[in-house]
């Protein structure tokens, strides 16, 4: 049930943002990325709960290439289309400026809007840093279920990714190329400073860093991540949540997570976590994730008839 109706602002050229119960609760921006280091692409912030507490961090001073929610590709045919320093097996972090890519914002073919709910689909181009075209993706983004009752709103993220290159595509991530349980790449959130420290919850209840990264969606669909702001006396709660596709016969490679509360808090949609998959010259392939941002300390329990009672 949606009680706080959505309005919707196109500043073009530059961004679209969402407002719900008198706050910015989203702003994607396409506007292009002046930083080539940082891997140019669309990116989510800020994100805030309805109550407008932010979410999301934005070029942190430990990684100035992580923006609020961003599609990401770390390890993909020794190209980084995840920005900042590239990971080489036996060497570790090196600063290589020609192996970063770009996400180049061709369009939207629709940006549909009713007090319910606002759906944005997008055309991008993957191009490798010498201005190869490798990949066309269509994404798209759903505001949705803005709830008082609940003080909590919805994200769903979908892409659908086609090879253009002429030849594979191969994805991987640096556990791939020989970092341990380092399985990052695919959908990334980054959370503001306050949120180090954070508690990370599962199906089971509550978990660690340790416990929850690389487990594979198939056995935990979501994980939540809650966290106690600085400037006021307040939580924050985030679901992460895959859709049942993901973690299909069908889908093109198994989904693991990646989570991290310190030293800095961030969680990614991981698709080529523990094994590179290969895309071949004209396939496809298609993932979709849901974030929701809701005010307060959830509990699994909470967390679990919420989901229950807005399934996908």
């Amino acid at each position: 049930m949606t009680d706080a109706p959505l309005t919707v602002t196109h500043t073009h050229g530059e961004r679209i943002s969402v407002d719900a119960a008198g706050t910015e609760i989203l702003s994607y921006v396409y506007r292009p990325d002046p930083e080539a280091y940082e891997s140019p692409k669309p990116y989510a912030h800020p994100l805030r709960t309805l109550a407008g507490n932010l979410v999301t961090g934005y070029r942190p001073n430990d990684h100035r290439w992580h923006k609020g929610v961003q599609m990401t590709a770390s390890h993909l045919s020794e190209q980084n289309f995840w920005g900042g320093n590239s990971y080489i097996h036996g060497q570790g972090y090196q600063r290589i400026p020609e192996r970063v890519g770009t996400m180049r914002h061709d369009g939207f073919t629709a940006v549909t809007t009713t007090p319910e709910r606002a759906d944005i689909t997008e055309n991008l181009t993957w191009i490798n840093h010498t201005g190869q075209h490798w990949a066309t993706e269509t994404r798209t983004l759903a505001i949705h279920t803005a709830d008082t009752t609940h003080s909590a709103w919805t994200l769903e993220w979908s892409i659908d990714l086609t090879n253009i290159r002429g030849e594979p595509l191969h994805f991987g991530s640096p556990t791939t190329a020989g970092r341990t349980m380092a399985g990052y790449t695919g959908l990334q959130w980054r959370g503001p400073r306050d949120f180090t420290g954070g508690q990370i919850l599962t199906p089971t209840g509550p978990s660690t860093d340790a416990d929850t990264m690389g487990t594979p969606a198939t056995t935990t669909p979501w994980i939540a991540f809650t966290a106690q702001h600085d400037d006021h006396d307040g939580h924050s709660t985030l679901i992460f949540d895959h859709a049942p596709e993901n973690s299909a016969e069908t889908a093109i490679h198994p989904s693991h997570w990646f989570v991290r509360s310190t030293p800095i808090p961030t969680v990614a949609f991981s698709w080529a976590f523990f094994d590179e998959f290969e895309l071949p010259p004209g396939d496809s392939f298609h993932y979709r994730y849901r974030i929701v941002i809701a005010d307060g300390a959830w509990d699994t329990d909470h967390i679990t008839a919420y989901l229950k009672n807005h399934p996908w």
